[in-house]
C-alpha cells in the first residue's frame, strides 16, 4: 500500500532522512531547507534511531518525507509512514509510490570519460567496491561509455571483504592494479574509495597521475581537497536536485501523484585537481599545442595564433588534433575557453562583463552569444540555475 497524499492547509512538517557526512548530502539538506523556510515547513533533519540509522520516530506525524533511500529497510520505513516521499538517490527500485530527483548517471559517466579521453588516457578502469553508499548503475554507466567510444573498462572485482575497509582490501586492490596497463585512468564511484585508491597507489609507489589517474564520480570540500595528490571530481548540481526534490514535494502534499520517471538532473562539471592533471598522449607536439590552448584559452588566441606558436601546417594540425581527441583545434580552443568562462560563473561573483573582458570577449553580448550556443543558456541564467546557494 502506498503512501496517502495529504490536503491538509496546516504549516506542513517535513523530515528529511539524508546522511550529511559529505558535501553532497549537506548541499541538498541546504537546499531543501531555504526552500521550505519560504513555505512555512518545520523541518526535522537526520533523526536516528538506537541502532543508528536514519528514521523518523514514532510520535512524528508529519506530511511528507525526503529521503536518499539506501536499502530495503529505509524503504518499508518511508512507505510505512503514509505521506508522500521525494527520493534524492539511485540506490533502490523505484516504485509507483514514491518520486525520485537524482543525478543523471549517464551524464556523468560521459564526462568523467570525456575528461580523462581529453588527457590522452585510452586505457580505462573503474573501481567501486560495495560500501552501500552508491548503486551499480553508476560504474556500469561507466563502463557502458568507454566501451561505446571503442575502448575497454577493467572492472574491480570485488569481495566479501572489500566492505570492511581500507585494510581487508588493500591486498586485492594491489593485485588488481599490478594487471593493469598504464598510463591508467580510474573512475571512482565516490569520494571515499578514490582517497582510498590514491592511498594505495602511495603506498605502493605508484605515480599519481602519471601512472594512474584517479578520479572521482562525485566531489566532497573535505576528502578531494585533503587527498594527496588532491582528487578531481565530477561536481553534481546537489543543490540544484535538492531544491527540485523540495519542490517536487511541495506539490505531492498538495495532492499530485508522483511521476512514474525520475527527474534526472545532469552534473555542473569536473573539478580538475591534481590526481588528473596529465597529457596523457603518444604525440608530444599536440601534447605541447594542448599546454599552450589551456594557458592561453582564456585570452582570446585562435588558430592562427597557434600556427605562429609552433611550426606546423594548419592541414596537418587538424589531421593530428583528429586522431588524437576528435576534434579540430578550434574546437579544442572553444571547449577550454568556454569551461573557463563556466569556472569563473560557478566560483566567483564576478560581473559577466569582466568575465567578457578576462576571457577574451570584446563585449558582454558576443560572450553571451557564445555562451548559448554552447550551453543552451546565456552567462545570467547558467548562473542563476546552478548558483542556488545564492537563493
Amino acid at each position: 500500500m502506498g503512501p496517502v497524499v495529504g490536503t491538509s492547509k496546516r504549516a506542513k512538517h517535513v523530515g528529511i532522512l539524508v546522511e550529511t557526512d559529505d558535501s553532497w548530502g549537506r548541499d541538498i539538506v541546504e537546499a531543501v531547507c531555504r526552500f521550505g523556510r519560504g513555505r512555512g515547513w518545520t523541518v526535522l533533519i537526520t533523526p536516528r534511531d538506537p541502532q543508528g540509522r536514519l528514521r523518523l520516530p514514532e510520535i512524528w506525524n508529519g506530511d511528507g518525507v525526503i529521503a536518499s533511500l539506501r536499502t530495503a529497510a529505509s524503504v518499508r520505513h518511508v512507505e510505512g509512514l503514509g505521506v508522500p516521499v521525494v527520493d534524492v538517490g539511485n540506490m533502490v527500485e523505484k516504485h509507483d509510490w514514491l518520486a525520485r530527483v537524482a543525478t543523471d548517471d549517464v551524464s556523468r559517466a560521459r564526462m568523467a570519460f570525456d575528461h580523462l579521453r581529453e588527457r590522452g588516457i585510452e586505457h580505462f578502469a573503474c573501481y567501486a567496491p560495495p560500501i552501500g553508499r552508491y548503486s551499480d548503475a553508476r560504474s556500469i554507466s561507466f563502463r557502458d561509455v568507454v566501451i561505446a567510444n571503442g575502448y575497454s573498462c577493467a572492472m574491480y572485482e570485488s569481495t566479501g571483504e572489500d566492505a570492511a575497509g581500507w585494510l581487508s582490501n588493500y591486498s586485492n586492490v594491489r593485485r588488481w592494479l599490478s594487471t593493469l596497463p598504464r598510463p591508467l585512468g580510474i573512475f571512482a564511484a565516490d569520494p571515499y574509495p578514490a582517497r582510498q585508491l590514491v592511498e594505495i597507489c602511495s603506498v605502493e609507489s605508484i605515480r599519481i597521475p602519471d601512472d594512474v589517474a584517479v578520479l572521482s564520480g562525485d566531489d566532497d570540500d573535505l576528502l578531494c581537497n585533503v587527498a594527496w595528490p588532491q582528487i578531481s571530481a565530477v561536481e553534481l548540481a546537489s543543490h540544484r536536485i535538492g531544491q527540485t526534490a523540495a519542490k517536487t514535494l511541495d506539490r505531492l502534499m498538495k495532492g499530485r501523484r508522483p511521476a512514474k520517471r525520475p527527474v534526472l538532473i545532469p552534473p555542473l562539471r569536473v573539478r580538475e585537481r591534481h590526481s588528473t592533471d596529465i597529457l596523457a598522449m603518444a604525440d608530444h607536439e599536440v601534447a605541447e599545442v594542448l599546454r599552450y590552448i589551456r594557458d592561453n584559452a582564456g585570452k582570446g588566441i585562435t588558430v592562427s595564433d597557434l600556427l605562429r606558436e609552433f611550426p606546423i601546417s594548419r592541414r596537418r594540425l587538424e589531421k593530428r588534433f583528429r586522431a588524437v581527441l576528435n576534434r579540430s583545434p578550434a574546437e579544442e580552443i572553444r571547449r577550454v575557453r568556454m569551461a573557463h568562462v563556466r569556472r569563473l560563473l560557478l566560483d566567483s561573483e564576478i560581473p559577466i562583463a569582466s568575465i567578457a573582458a578576462e576571457s577574451g570577449f570584446a563585449t558582454s553580448a558576443s560572450l553571451s552569444q557564445a555562451f548559448r550556443q554552447y550551453f543552451g543558456a546565456t552567462p545570467s541564467e547558467y548562473r542563476q540555475r546552478n548558483d542556488l546557494k545564492e537563493n
